[in-house]
């Protein structure tokens, strides 16, 4: 049988060869990322899709670029048969689902690394392998509530606000998962053994407030939820709506950056304005800004602010982004099938990322021999 023509080359990960068992966002993210820095990506699907009454699996879009796929029942004898003849020749095998659900099936982590002891058996919950909530549900915004990620972020008085499901699923989750999986694979070249990587939402949310924790530890992180220094409590690290109904963004937490926001504002020589790190003043400082950026629209505030370190930014809608002169230069975006997607990160000077390829066509899998062939004809 042929090989596949268009399974991956280039990239750090080259020759890595990854099997990604179907799921919802987090693990796709994760395995996203492996794919975009070249890993051979091979996603196995349900037959026929998902049933009804079911969260459908979105098979399409950036999350699931540069991949090949093919389709296996795995509630089946045969198919699981199939997945373990895929195990033996993969590098890597992801899975999402709740603790127990594979070995149950038959492909569970001692069953893989039977047949393929280098295999790196990774693992993307929510809760974690074990621990009372394990086995439960749960989606990005219980995970950072655990955490601690979530209660921080909001208005003073207002209820805490969820950032989109950046910080559990892709952050916390994928971003954690693909982590990992490199880690294990660096530590495979010493010991020539794969491993098992528990990669769990609560966890890696809980990772991410690292930051915060040390402030917490230094006193700096005393006041309510809004009150802070980094959560919009200080008027020179806030967000400002402007004469047109847009947004610019102001981070100006050092003096000399603070010094240019001020000259941008015409606030430089004014004798009245509060000192910087006042907080009684504030309240002050903020009325006074807010009142200064009203008055004109957020592209004017941008040319205001262009050649000035004040560290003020417009804040830019998603459909806007790739179109700022910045991202524009350093191709921050690409175009892929006529859809505009982040672009893969980071970037290498010696094994640059391939250009990302398009979703594979789910209706369209690849036979499992088709995949073996394929790896069997490339290092």
């Amino acid at each position: 049988m042929p090989s596949d023509p268009d399974a991956p080359t280039g990239g750090p990960l080259a020759g890595v060869r990854v099997v990604e068992l179907a799921s919802l966002a987090p693990a796709p993210f994760g395995c996203m990322v492996l794919a975009d820095l070249g890993a051979d990506v091979v996603r196995v699907d349900r037959p026929g899709g998902v049933g009804p009454g079911r969260l459908s699996v979105p098979t399409t879009g950036p999350l699931h670029r540069g991949r090949r796929v093919t389709a296996l029942d795995l509630k089946t004898p045969a198919g699981v048969a199939d997945l373990l003849r895929l195990v033996e020749r993969a590098d890597v095998l992801v899975e999402a689902y709740r603790p127990g659900v594979a070995e149950r099936l038959g492909f569970g982590p001692e069953t893989c690394r039977d047949r393929n002891p280098r295999l790196v058996y990774a693992r993307m919950t929510g809760w974690g392998q074990d621990g009372p909530l394990a086995a439960r549900a749960g989606h990005d915004i219980d995970y950072i509530a655990l955490a601690g990620a979530l209660e921080p972020l909001g208005r003073p008085g207002h209820r805490p606000h969820a950032p989109l499901n950046l910080l559990g699923d892709f952050a916390g989750g994928g971003m954690l998962l693909a982590t990992g999986v490199l880690a294990a694979l660096l530590e495979r070249e010493r010991s020539g053994l794969g491993q098992v990587v528990d990669a769990a939402m609560v966890d890696g949310s809980a990772l991410l407030t690292a930051f915060l924790h040390g402030m917490l530890g230094a006193g700096r992180w005393s006041a309510p939820r809004g009150g802070n220094l980094l959560d919009g409590g200080a008027p020179f690290y806030d967000t400002y709506r402007t004469a047109d109904d847009r947004f610019v963004a102001v981070g100006a937490l050092e003096p000399a950056f603070y010094a240019a926001l001020l000259t941008g504002l015409g606030l430089a020589d004014d004798p009245t304005l509060p000192a910087q790190y006042d907080q009684a003043g504030w309240p002050e400082l903020r009325r006074r800004f807010a009142a200064r950026f009203a008055g004109r629209t957020r592209d004017e505030w941008t040319a205001v602010f262009a050649d000035r370190d004040a560290c003020v930014t417009p804040v830019l809608a998603p459909t806007e982004a790739h179109h700022h002169p910045h991202n524009a230069a350093r191709g921050t975006f690409v175009e892929v099938d006529g859809e505009v997607q982040p672009a893969p990160a980071p970037r290498f000077a010696r094994t640059p990322a391939p250009p990302p390829r398009p979703a594979p066509d789910p209706a369209e899998p690849l036979d499992v021999a088709t995949v073996l062939d394929t790896w069997a004809h490339r290092p």
